[in-house]
């Protein structure tokens, strides 16, 4: 695979992540994924193939939540939606997860999502 873009670079870190990481039913893998304007996190269990639960910065529940300078493209926005995926996780009875950043670099965003569902109760 030749890389051209960073997009393509994204994708090569990503797939060699993959091979390493796995999501079981005991430890799903937490998947965040960034644009530019809004971030996503869905928790699959990759025996079965099933996304267990998502979160979105573009949800109308969550999109009522931020103020004015909150916003899903942000840091802010980012670990509110690293608390509300936690929350929902917590509901279904799971409390330990494996991080997958994506083949993002694990700093701004990335890392608000993952701090702010350690701090509402996950283990990574």
């Amino acid at each position: 695979m030749k890389i051209r873009t960073t997009k393509d670079r994204r994708v090569r870190i990503a797939l060699r992540q993959r091979k390493r990481i796995s999501g079981t039913a005991e430890r799903p893998r937490l998947r965040v994924f960034r644009s530019v304007s809004h971030i996503y996190a869905q928790v699959i269990e990759d025996m079965s193939g099933t996304t267990v639960a998502s979160a979105a910065s573009t949800e109308p529940s969550l999109k009522s939540a931020f103020s004015g300078t909150t916003r899903g493209g942000n840091v802010v926005g980012a670990k509110a939606l690293g608390k509300t995926i936690a929350d929902r996780l917590k509901e279904k009875g799971i409390t330990r997860v494996v991080f997958d950043r994506g083949g993002y670099l694990y700093h701004g965003r990335i890392r608000a999502v993952a701090e702010a569902a350690r701090e509402a109760g996950l283990e990574f």
